[in-house]
């Protein structure tokens, strides 16, 4: 049986394009481990830091002091020593773990902005052109009787939801976003601020921990030996150190660990708390501090509104143009018999210059002859465009515009945007030709 033909050229470029997993293309600036399993933030680095510095001091509490503690109590007591601290650093290390590693309530993000209608569009009764107004920057949605205003990302392309925030660091937007944790390497949100508040909470508890215990053994050393507490504390040095260092720690978590307590008590998050301070009677989310704390701890964690495994086409570079390296919305791909302003995008296409200046060289003598006739018609259309320009209050200099063979079936395009500024020469839009579809 003969082989197969091999595809031909025109059948691979007909083809449909391939399929990568979305965590490939993501366009935030998180990073993913296993597949796409684990979304970590771009500083997932500082966890081990974190790591670092509950692992370390734990690990020198075990060894020189809870160990000689066991059989200082009755009972085996001594144990329960060993057994609650460890207890306590493995919980304090998987809060950690979940804290960064999965989700915290990104909002995905448009792939091009709202629909026309949202634009307002406005029909200009001089030239017949439509114009488009920009996006209102904030729209006001009614909660609990309470005026909130939510904005527009011009980066996500979207109407953020109640509560939620365009993270810097991570470059999304996060639902009820608290803030970036460095600690953590991850965006606080809607679906890890539980186990965030844990980490801290039980962090708090570590310190306080080992901070008692090593009061405990200096100060069985000093009545076993009967010597003063300074020379105790000279005879263990680890203790000594560790009461420094879980002293220096416990106001740091220990003062996250209270404050956002008081956010939770009020339904608050920071980023709300340090930019709108509400008052008791101004907050649209205050439920009391029964339901408040219901809703952090007792509630279902929605889930993820991103499949970060799942499959989406990769678009092929010849199915859209590119301007400023980003593929152009819909907006501009318009029917063909209207002008469009494109808004915030400098569009250039160098196809129909390339067709004006390379004819065939036996047909200068009929261009020599249609001369005129294309210089009369770039008259009458150079007068309309000074005229516009005229209307508008911009003295701008006049562009040349080329006959195309079908001008009949295309529209223009203005390809810049005239910029008004104190200099009262401004430089006129090029115009380029597209075929009607």
């Amino acid at each position: 049986m003969p082989p197969p033909p091999p595809a031909s050229l025109d059948s691979a470029y007909t083809s449909g394009p391939s399929l990568v997993r979305t965590y490939r293309v993501w366009q935030g600036s998180n990073v993913f481990l296993f597949g796409g399993r684990l979304i970590f933030g771009p500083d997932v680095k500082s966890i081990f830091i974190s790591i670092f510095l509950i692992f370390v001091p734990i690990a020198v509490f075990c060894a020189l002091v809870a160990r000689k503690l066991l059989d200082d109590f009755p009972n085996h007591y001594g144990w329960s020593i060993m057994g609650v601290v460890i207890a306590l650093t493995l919980f304090a290390l998987i809060t950690l773990l979940v804290t960064s590693g999965r989700d915290p309530g990104i909002v995905p993000r448009n792939t091009h902005p709202p629909e026309p209608d949202d634009y307002h569009l406005t029909e200009n009764s001089n030239n017949g052109q439509i114009s488009t107004s920009r996006f209102p920057r904030t729209r006001d949605v009614i909660v609990n009787g309470i005026t909130v205003k939510v904005k527009y990302c011009d980066t996500c392309m979207l109407y953020r939801p109640l509560r939620a925030s365009h993270c810097s660091v991570c470059d999304n937007c996060v639902e009820r976003f608290d803030h970036h944790c460095p600690w953590v390497g991850q965006c606080i949100g809607l679906r890890n601020y539980r186990f965030y508040y844990m980490f801290v909470f039980s962090a708090t508890l570590l310190c306080l921990y080992v901070h008692a215990f090593c009061w405990v053994y200096i100060v069985r050393i000093k009545d076993f030996e009967k010597i003063s507490i300074w020379r105790a504390m000279s005879k263990t040095i680890a203790s000594t150190a560790l009461i420094i260092y879980s002293f220096v720690c416990v106001w740091f978590v220990g003062g996250l660990a209270v404050f956002h307590t008081y956010l939770i008590s009020t339904n608050q998050s920071t980023y709300e708390n340090f930019k709108y301070r509400y008052d008791p009677q101004t907050n649209p989310y205050n439920r009391g501090i029964f339901n408040n704390f219901k809703e952090v701890f007792c509630s279902r964690i929605p889930p993820s509104k991103n499949n970060f495994r799942s499959k989406v086409p990769m678009e092929p570079l010849d199915s859209y143009r590119i301007t400023d390296n980003r593929p152009l919305g819909p907006m501009m791909k318009r029917t063909t018999r209207q002008m469009e302003l494109l808004v915030g995008n400098s569009v250039y296409s160098e196809h129909e210059d390339e067709e004006s200046h390379h004819r065939d060289g036996s047909e200068n003598e009929a261009r020599s002859k249609d001369s005129e006739s294309k210089d009369s018609g770039l008259t009458d259309k150079s007068v309309d465009l000074s005229r516009i320009l005229h209307t508008e209050g911009v003295e701008g200099q006049e562009s040349p515009v080329g006959r195309h063979p079908t001008w009949e079936t295309t529209s223009l395009v203005p390809e810049t945007i005239i910029e008004v500024g104190e200099s009262n020469t401004t430089t006129g839009p090029r115009y380029s030709t597209q075929d009607t579809v």
